[in-house]
């Protein structure tokens, strides 16, 4: 049995999708490309597919991972181009690694995000910005299914800063259906994977407690990386770095 992973992405319009939407989407395009998936056994069998730490519904991303099993030999390229093409612009599959050590998910461990907000004014952005990072705690709610709970986003933060210009492409940032030409401050947030999850919009609202920052629109928010955080440098590593540098078993 051959493990691959791949790495996709949720771009433009498509970051509405959901991460169920996309579970369909998904198991369509293996469908559509003849890909020889395994299946799990029961009454029920369904295709192994192992999805890894999914953006919230709402957020673009650039870096989503997932692993399948087929039954057979594929060569990861090629089957990288027969799924991106089983599936609609917006979802697309950038990488694909045949799956030679353990523990992707594992290696998931922090988040880089980009927040555009639209309307704020830079100077106003580094500010809150500042105050947010200077605080002990800074102390957030978020709607549950079992009422509201109240949370510390403060430690899970690793870093938060105002950026000149997005990283992402112009291509990327015209598809996030925000307008281009008009001021806006841009931040840029790397983020640990905890428990309770501190997620963007957690992170919007310590800046609203802390610095009274409210963006006029809705903020345009795209993870760019996810990995392994890494202590030293203070960076998130490719997670399929691994894969690639064990070479062939």
């Amino acid at each position: 049995m051959q493990r691959v992973r791949l790495r996709y992405t949720k771009r433009g319009r498509l970051r509405f999708t959901s991460h169920r939407d996309f579970q369909r989407a998904f198991e369509r395009a293996l469908r559509r490309a003849e890909v020889p998936m395994a299946y799990s056994a029961g009454f029920t069998p369904h295709p192994k597919v192992s999805y890894a730490n999914a953006a919230p519904t709402g957020t673009g991303s650039e870096a989503e991972y997932l692993e399948i099993a087929l039954t057979d030999t594929r060569d990861p390229d090629k089957l990288r181009i027969l799924l991106d093409e089983s599936l609609p612009p917006g979802l697309d599959i950038v990488e694909a690694v045949e799956a030679r050590t353990s523990g992707l998910a594992d290696r998931l461990t922090a988040s880089v995000w980009e927040l555009r907000l639209d309307g704020v004014d830079r100077a106003d952005a580094a500010r809150a910005v500042a105050a947010f990072i200077a605080a002990e705690a800074v102390e957030v709610q978020r709607l549950t299914k079992n009422g509201v709970r109240t949370f510390d986003a403060r430690p899970a933060v690793v870093s938060l800063e105002t950026v000149v210009s997005p990283e992402t492409t112009e291509e990327h940032t015209s598809q996030a259906d925000r307008p281009t030409d008009q001021p806006c401050a841009i931040l840029r947030l790397v983020v640990r994977h905890v428990t309770p999850a501190v997620r963007p919009d957690d992170v919007l609202s310590g800046l609203r407690a802390v610095a009274d920052l409210a963006p006029p629109v809705p903020a345009a928010v795209t993870r760019l990386a996810q990995g392994l955080f890494d202590e030293e440098t203070g960076t998130v590593t490719d997670p399929l770095a691994p894969d690639r540098e064990a070479g062939p078993a």
